[in-house]
């Protein structure tokens, strides 16, 4: 039988090691049919390619630093002369400065502030842009979220931005989807990622859903996210579009207890 992802063609931004989500999400789209590229940059894309070369069918990394125009423009123009099309994009990156995290609310600079929302939302858009003129109708842009309706503990500016970045997914979905291009968002539960750790006090976030969440959380498991990303780049949601899906065991149906 065919994959759910037979003869896509899928960029995916956010690998860092084989334990990020975005990992999983190519794994996962191989086995169901798909050529992947994977994107990197700077000191960074070493262990991007270590992971690379531990997908089931070891695959390039591309340059590019999302807030930088001239490599989404090389980026573009090398999958324009390999592939001549592209089905299909995850969006996996996010970064604020560690003084706008931890509990620094209401003292982080806007310098910081402004860092956190162009890396985190606003290159949602600059990806988008940067890849439709190689989308045909029926492709379709994946982001990773966080849920920001409510006020986390530690996650401070990025939850801000992660607001943005949902704001940032609707304007796609409307502005792209004459083309036939979909856009949504997937608001994984905390997950023990590299750069998830990195966020001062994540534990403390992350036991609010083993706590909670109703079907139960493990911090260990970014698979979990993979098939409903897999999903939502298949032709199975063509009618989907402007959407936030949670995976997150059912947290955000009943909320948290105080903290």
């Amino acid at each position: 039988m065919a994959g759910l992802l037979a003869g896509k063609r899928l960029l995916i931004t956010g690998v860092i090691t084989k334990e990020s989500m975005a990992f999983h999400v190519a794994q996962r789209a191989q086995a169901e049919g798909a050529e992947v590229l994977l994107t990197s940059f700077g000191r960074v894309r070493r262990l991007t390619e270590r992971a690379a070369q531990r997908l089931d069918t070891p695959v390039e990394v591309l340059e590019l630093d999302v807030n930088r125009p001239e490599d989404l423009e090389a980026v573009a123009e090398e999958l324009r002369s390999r592939w001549g099309r592209v089905d299909g994009a995850l969006h996996a990156i996010a970064f604020a400065p560690e003084d706008a995290l931890g509990g620094r609310f209401m003292t982080a600079p806007a310098e910081s502030a402004a860092i956190a929302f162009q890396t985190s939302a606003y290159s949602l858009k600059a990806l988008a842009a940067a890849l439709a003129p190689l989308m045909p109708a029926g492709s379709s842009v994946v982001g990773l979220d966080f849920d920001a309706s409510v006020a986390w503990p530690i996650y401070d500016w990025m939850g801000v931005a992660k607001a943005a970045l949902e704001s940032v997914s609707r304007y796609l979905a409307r502005d792209l989807g004459a083309q036939g291009i979909r856009v949504n968002l997937v608001s994984a539960g905390p997950l023990g990622t590299v750069a998830a750790r990195g966020i001062p006090g994540f534990e403390r976030l992350a036991a609010l859903w083993q706590q909670q969440a109703p079907l139960g959380w493990d911090i260990d498991d970014p698979s979990v996210v993979a098939g409903p990303i897999c999903f939502l780049l298949s032709d199975l949601s063509r009618g989907i579009s402007g959407e936030i899906v949670h995976v997150d065991g059912g947290f955000h149906a009943v909320g948290a207890p105080a903290v």
